[in-house]
């Protein structure tokens, strides 16, 4: 199908093993890409990819040749079809990162669980973005999963999903794709330290908030404004609950959200991704988290092919075509605790539509939580200046006002239900205070 995954053949567990490969030059700079995906989203990291390459493209235009020169490989283009990258942020209590939690600290939690779990699908032609947040007290049936000493652990009707993790990123994985019916080709998990180190290279995010806030749990205090974070204040506004909406996980899905929308638009500005400098920086800092174990990716996430045409792919999405959504749920009457259960029905609608490749309308709040981020205002993405000057009597494609920007046919749209919350890249929004 024109806008479903992208399929090999028979179904290969790519993202099953987690796996890292060995240390090498090039596969760690691509591993880059795969880090600011797991911080932010995949169409932010085309911009950069294509700036790697044009530079590589650059220095070989001035280059000497010699005889016996190997020849250079051919432009890699887009990655064909959809895909499919699964995104997970850990609780890890491993080194550094124990120092982040009160719970690690007085011994109050038990094994490694994905604290953030979010579904990036990227269509076929025409290219859109959706990234899926999934509430981690969302309870669902867990699967078999493969144990890495061989043999595999017990399936599980209903669990919250961060459990998931405890067996392993192949089987949050697993547990999505069941959920969603989606094969998912890719995946990587990142702990607190590596979600640190990356917005300190990127050089902090603004994130807004319409008055004071004050989370006890993570430390963190703002006032009323636009606030630039990084480091560990970067982690604190990610993992912050108690401080906004209605102190619920739901209400933190849309901090991360607002964060991920104002770093998209921090990488695709003048400000990171045209400094070579910044780059560098992320590319070195990426190296590091992988060597320490702060960054995980499934084995086909370091293919540096793959990783660039996928890049390829998504560099020009339009921010109203880069979407976040939260899974829909609710809540269990009369359970009295935060644990929600999914609604499948309208889960079904939004992947249907992401199969057929159809552009999403959002219908309901920005956020499922009471106290919803209001939207401050929009934002446009910054126009590229031409490289090429067009030759007289030819049409620039890039500037042709009659084919890009057209809204689509309404056949070519869906509604979504409005239990399914989420905003835009387009949109800038600002948390409110817990009330």
């Amino acid at each position: 199908m024109a806008g479903g995954s992208a399929r090999r053949g028979p179904r290969h567990p790519i993202a099953r093993h987690g796996a890292l490969s060995a240390p090498n030059p090039l596969l760690q700079l691509l591993a880059m890409l795969g880090v600011v995906v797991l911080v932010a989203v995949v169409s932010a990291v085309g911009v950069g990819a294509f700036a790697l390459l044009d530079s590589a493209r650059a220095v070989s235009d001035h280059a000497v040749d010699l005889e016996g020169d190997e020849p250079l490989p051919p432009t890699i283009g887009e990655i064909e079809g959809g895909v499919n990258v699964l995104l997970v942020g850990t609780d890890s209590c491993d080194g550094a990162n124990a120092a982040l939690s009160g719970a690690c600290q007085a011994g109050d939690t038990e094994g490694e669980r994905n604290d953030v779990t979010m579904l990036l699908h990227i269509s076929d032609n025409p290219r859109r973005v959706t990234v899926v947040s999934f509430p981690r007290d969302m309870l669902v049936p867990i699967p078999a999963c493969p144990r890495a000493e061989g043999g595999e652990y017990s399936a599980m009707s209903s669990q919250m999903l961060n459990a998931s993790y405890m067996s392993g990123l192949a089987c949050t994985v697993k547990t999505v794709e069941a959920l969603t019916g989606e094969d998912i080709q890719f995946a990587g998990a990142i702990r607190w330290t590596g979600v640190i180190n990356m917005s300190d290279a990127i050089g902090g995010v603004d994130v807004c908030v319409t008055g004071d806030v004050h989370d006890p749990h993570t430390g963190l205090t703002l006032t009323a404004g636009t606030h630039t974070l990084q480091g560990v204040q970067a982690l604190q506004f990610l993992r912050m609950r108690h401080g906004v909406a209605d102190g619920s996980d739901l209400g933190r899905i849309s901090n991360q959200q607002q964060f991920m929308s104002s770093l998209v638009r921090k990488l695709q500005g003048d400000s990171v991704l045209s400094n070579p400098s910044t780059l560098f920086s992320l590319a070195t800092t990426a190296m590091k988290q992988v060597t320490e174990g702060q960054l995980l990716l499934s084995r086909s996430l370091t293919n540096p092919t793959l990783m660039v045409q996928i890049a390829m792919a998504v560099k020009d999405v339009d921010y109203a075509d880069i979407v976040f959504v939260q899974y829909p749920t609710r809540y269990i009457p009369g359970d009295g605790r935060s644990d929600v259960l999914p609604v499948r029905d309208a889960g079904d609608v939004l992947f249907a539509a992401l199969r057929e490749n159809k552009a999403l309308v959002l219908t309901g709040s920005t956020s499922a939580a009471a106290g919803a981020p209001e939207v401050a205002g929009e934002a446009t993405k910054p126009t590229p200046e031409a490289s090429v000057t067009p030759t007289p009597g030819t049409t620039d494609a890039a500037t042709d006002p009659t084919d890009a920007a057209a809204p689509p046919p309404a056949d070519a749209a869906v509604e979504l239900p409005s239990s399914i919350t989420g905003t835009t890249a387009a949109q800038v929004t600002c948390s409110q205070p817990q009330r």
